[in-house]
């Protein structure tokens, strides 16, 4: 896997408990208070006219723009991101993925979208967007500089997902970037999976990068949030779709996530260890066909996440060796240590069925068998792989 020094891990161990909290924010606690807020008073008309005309960034104006306690989850945000110029949350991380996406888009031009996208945005691109009348068009995730071949004079934007969702392919985003940039086309990454720790995406030439922060940034399972940190020069076209959208995020969920934010690095740490030494052990396994995990030598991409990543999250998939749906039903309905549900990210650990093939259009997904996606969690390791030796055999045993 990449390597992740230590001194890099001190570095953001220290970022993430610090950042963010700026004594205007936290007025000297610990932790920033929480603003809750829809009025702001004025002390007369000329002080309301003014504020009224000028930038609300950072300044009390009307609830819906915030208050101290978003702005110092956002800030947080931000200096996670080297180079970055700002961020804004959002109520979910759906919002921010459409959000950034419209900011950037008008009716008649085109956003190339990767074949493994999150689901929800693929239904965005093939309803909404083509409703205003906006092409999604799919590509290999794996196209690398060859992106260049598909751009157009309508190719305003590239969205990237790496690794992406289900099969965890591994994108060259710096050749994505670079091909882009030739072109003045606009770049976003959805980078929930490895973060700003693991993949400082603004660094990488990036210019919308975007967090569902519900996951390893919360980490409790318990707050839906995603944010978009934007790049010098995009900030300003974010924020007008925002504020013209009417997107806000509470402050009691941004409290949240302020808090989860300082253990993220050392979650994220434990997550990615116990994940890789599962994956490992799962490769193991005559149940099991192939192992979908971007440290793994044969992932697609691996030459890609060793240049480019920091270390790895503890998200994956594994191909069952044959069998059916019943089969794979069998294997996760008796897990003891999983729970069956979506998103990730948690303390708790999590297998879900997964079925690219449904809606694979530009790569065709073919595999020796049904697909499990594995979130691990903070659990002991030895547990989880007990909890999954005894998944397999009833799988075994269901597949005949």
């Amino acid at each position: 896997m990449s390597g992740h020094d230590d001194t890099q891990s001190d570095r953001h161990a220290t970022q993430v408990v610090q950042a963010g909290r700026r004594l205007e924010w936290t007025g000297g606690i610990v932790n920033p208070p929480v603003w809750r807020a829809s009025t702001i008073l004025y002390d007369n008309i000329a002080e309301m006219r003014e504020r009224g005309s000028a930038d609300t960034h950072h300044k009390l104006y009307y609830g819906r723009r915030g208050t101290p306690t978003q702005w110092s989850l956002a800030d947080a945000l931000t200096e996670l991101e080297p180079g970055a110029e700002a961020t804004l949350l959002y109520p979910s991380g759906v919002a921010a993925i459409t959000t950034a996406l419209l900011a950037v888009l008008s009716p008649g031009d085109e956003v190339l979208l990767p074949d493994s996208s999150y689901e929800p945005t693929r239904g965005f691109g093939n309803t909404m967007l083509r409703r205003l009348g906006i092409t999604a068009t799919y590509y290999d995730p794996l196209i690398g500089a060859g992106i260049a071949a598909l751009c157009t004079e309508r190719t305003k934007a590239i969205l990237m997902e790496s690794p992406g969702s289900l099969t965890f392919e591994v994108q060259d985003v710096p050749a994505i970037v670079a091909a882009a940039k030739a072109r003045g086309i606009v770049t976003l990454l959805d980078n929930t999976w490895a973060g700003p720790l693991l993949f400082p995406a603004i660094e990488k030439g990036i210019d919308y990068t975007i967090l569902s922060c519900s996951k390893y940034v919360v980490g409790h399972s318990d707050v839906m949030m995603g944010s978009v940190t934007a790049a010098p020069g995009h900030y300003e076209k974010l924020r007008a779709a925002t504020y013209q959208l009417g997107l806000c995020a509470s402050p009691d969920d941004a409290y949240l996530a302020s808090r989860g934010l300082r253990t993220m690095e050392v979650r994220l740490r434990q997550s990615g260890a116990s994940g890789l030494r599962i994956a490992e052990w799962l490769k193991t396994r005559p149940e099991v066909a192939r192992v979908l995990h971007p440290a793994l030598p044969d992932c697609p991409g691996h030459d890609a996440f060793v240049r480019d990543f920091r270390g790895c999250a503890g998200l994956f998939s594994f191909v069952l060796n044959g069998g059916d749906d019943a089969a794979r039903t069998a294997l996760i309905d008796g897990l003891r240590h999983f729970g069956i549900g979506f998103s990730w990210g948690g303390y708790e650990s999590l297998a879900i069925p997964a079925d690219p093939q449904r809606i694979r259009t530009a790569s065709r997904w073919q595999a020796e068998g049904p697909m499990i996606r594995l979130y691990v969690g903070l659990e002991d390791t030895g547990d989880l792989i007990a909890d999954l030796e005894a998944g397999l055999a009833r799988f075994a045993a269901a597949r005949g």
